[in-house]
């Protein structure tokens, strides 16, 4: 069995999500939690976590290269590092999916020049840092994994290359215009709390 623990923060989902990730018990160290919000079940899992870093994942997502842990691993411990991601993919979408993926990287590596910016569907954290900020903000609605991440040192923080894959799932149910114009008012509104404390109706669509 892998040393390594899995934990699955569940928020009551209706496709069998905790049945199948309790089938691999054989081969896993993996176990199942309650979550809720984002910000809640990330940081509930992370609250048991006894390790040097802790790995923040997406459910929907694929690893696009099999040797991205390990590298990311090496990567922080040699840099010392408290926060790393990596690119995100759409291989499944339209183009215009793909488009706003890459922007999405674009502005990620821009953000190594300002304040940090790493999303949830990859990110690992220093788990001391990550205490010593107080974790997610589990009051805020949306874009809580920017929110935490823009903490980090641009020193402390670095992108691997590899990639994820994700689904265009969002794209699909608010639309590219409004999704990107959410992004954009995100990154103009960095240094605003108050603007991620309201609701931007991002999880009733």
């Amino acid at each position: 069995m892998s040393t390594t623990r899995v934990l699955v923060a569940d928020a009551n989902s209706t496709d069998g999500t905790p049945e199948i990730v309790l089938s691999f018990r054989d081969r896993l160290n993996v176990s199942v939690m309650r979550g809720g919000m984002p910000s809640v079940g990330r940081n509930r899992g992370a609250a048991q976590a006894e390790s040097e870093y802790v790995l923040f994942l997406d459910a929907d997502i694929e690893l696009a290269d099999t040797t991205l842990l390990r590298r990311c691993m090496e990567r922080a411990q040699g840099g010392q590092l408290q926060c790393v991601t990596t690119n995100i993919l759409c291989n499944d979408g339209s183009w215009i999916d793909r488009l706003f993926y890459a922007g999405n990287d674009f502005f990620q590596y821009l953000s190594c020049l300002h304040r940090p910016f790493a999303t949830g569907m990859f990110m690992l954290f220093e788990t001391k840092k990550f205490r010593e900020i107080g974790g997610f903000h589990e009051q805020v609605l949306f874009a809580e994994d920017y929110l935490l991440s823009q903490q980090v040192e641009r020193k402390r923080f670095a992108i691997v290359r590899g990639g994820v894959y994700t689904t265009n799932r969002r794209f699909k149910r608010m639309g590219h215009l409004r999704v990107g114009w959410l992004f954009l008012k995100t990154a103009l509104n960095f240094w605003n709390e108050d603007y991620f404390l309201r609701d931007h109706k991002y999880w009733q669509t």
